[in-house]
């Protein structure tokens, strides 16, 4: 059975920084390219960052470029999300995304597994 358990979310202050994680139970986790969702309450499920099955080509949503930094290390089958700056805008809850083959950009749509989430909450 495919799990992915997001880890790290929490309570920060604005401007403070945050690092989630994503471990994957993929036995071929480095063929997948992987990817961070949010949804706030209310609103809809949104693209944040996507990361290739190397590494080797990011995306980021314009909300978080700058800020966030996704990578992974398919040693570990975990894949990570660096939050810097954070602003009460960015309060949500992460999930962690998994498809094969493609890539998890901005406008994909195709998503073969989904995590449970992790709240990340950003005070002002």
């Amino acid at each position: 059975q495919v799990k992915l358990v997001e880890s790290g979310g929490g309570l920060v202050q604005a401007g403070g920084s945050l690092r989630l994680s994503c471990a994957a139970s993929l036995r071929t986790f480095s063929s997948y390219a992987m990817g961070w969702f949010r949804q706030a309450p209310g609103k809809e499920r949104e693209f944040v960052a996507g990361i290739a099955w190397s590494g080797g080509r990011t995306d980021y949503a314009d909300s978080v470029k700058g800020r966030f930094t996704i990578s992974r290390d398919n040693a570990k089958n975990t894949v990570y999300l660096q939050m810097n700056s954070l602003k009460p805008e960015d309060t949500a809850v992460y999930y962690c995304a998994a498809r094969s083959p493609g890539f998890i950009g901005r406008t994909s749509r195709q998503i073969d597994y989904w995590g449970q989430g992790t709240q990340v909450t950003v005070s002002s």
